[in-house]
């Protein structure tokens, strides 16, 4: 993943309660679905 990728998902897991969420081998078509994921969950 990218680093605005890694950075933004650290951001959503935290707001999401999710920490478990985050990792940082995930590919960059894994994080864009994990972001998605997190964002429909927050409502954003």
């Amino acid at each position: 993943m990218t680093p605005a990728q890694a950075s933004y998902l650290k951001t959503l897991a935290e707001q999401a309660d999710d920490p478990d969420a985050y990792a940082d081998s995930l590919s960059k078509a894994e994080a864009s679905k994990l972001i998605d994921a997190l964002r429909e969950k927050l409502g954003l």
